[in-house]
């Protein structure tokens, strides 16, 4: 199977986002379209892999670039630093998500009607944020995600699906998150579902998680389970 790949340069204020769209060749466009917001490393393989696997499935995968000039880190320190700011601005990441959904609108290949988002890790935070915009999104899912709303600033209602996969044992959503982002879903009218995975922590579906100290660790079978939801979440809201 061939793949055609568009590298995607959008500019939000004085960043320049650079994303990748990908979608199998000669198949018929426009196609729905899965917009991957990435984890706090930035737009790297694993995102860009994971494009390619809704490519693989029949959409178009979008990765999408939410630090800029396509930056990734190489350590913990490196991501942290990368991410923080937007975690201290949730509002700047809001309208940084929205922009490049608008923004995928617009593209050729692109049903601008259907169109979802997925993130992993801080990606799904994002993933999560975008849905709270009040975009009109086919559905959003979070693999691991941060769960916890932004302060300040309102959740709207939430016309597409929500599909949340968290690992039980992740150290950094506490069960008060969980039961706090349920409560919010309900109040923001959102057709919602959340798996729950044992025995799985954070970046349960990252081959290379093997830091139990830090609460990262690959988990094979919450991997799968949470691919085989996924595929049929797409199914459901395209």
């Amino acid at each position: 199977m061939s793949l055609s790949r568009e590298k995607i340069a959008l500019q939000h204020g004085p960043v320049q986002l650079e994303g990748q769209l990908i979608y199998q060749e000669g198949i018929q466009t426009p196609l729905p379209t899965v917009m991957v917001c990435h984890a706090w490393a930035g737009c790297d393989a694993f995102a860009v892999r994971s494009a390619e696997r809704l490519a693989e499935l029949g959409y178009a995968g979008f990765a999408a670039d939410l630090y800029g000039e396509g930056r990734v880190g190489a350590s913990k320190e490196e991501n942290a630093a990368l991410m923080q700011p937007l975690l201290e601005d949730r509002g700047l990441l809001r309208e940084r998500l929205v922009a490049i959904y608008e923004s995928l609108r617009d593209l050729a290949p692109v049903e601008a009607e259907k169109i979802a988002a997925i993130g992993y890790c801080f990606g799904g935070l994002c993933a999560l944020d975008l849905a709270r915009s009040g975009s009109p999104l086919a559905g959003v899912a979070s693999f691991h995600g941060l769960l916890s709303a932004p302060q300040g600033l309102a959740t709207e209602k939430i016309p597409g699906k929500v599909l949340v996969l968290h690992g039980y044992l992740d150290p950094m959503v506490p069960s008060e998150q969980v039961l706090a982002l349920e409560k919010e879903m309900a109040e923001a009218g959102a057709d919602w579902q959340l798996h729950t995975y044992g025995n799985a922590l954070h970046a349960f579906t990252n081959p290379e998680a093997n830091d139990p100290e830090f609460g990262t660790v690959y988990n094979a079978a919450a991997d799968e389970r949470s691919w085989q939801s996924l595929t049929h979440f797409l199914k459901e809201v395209f």
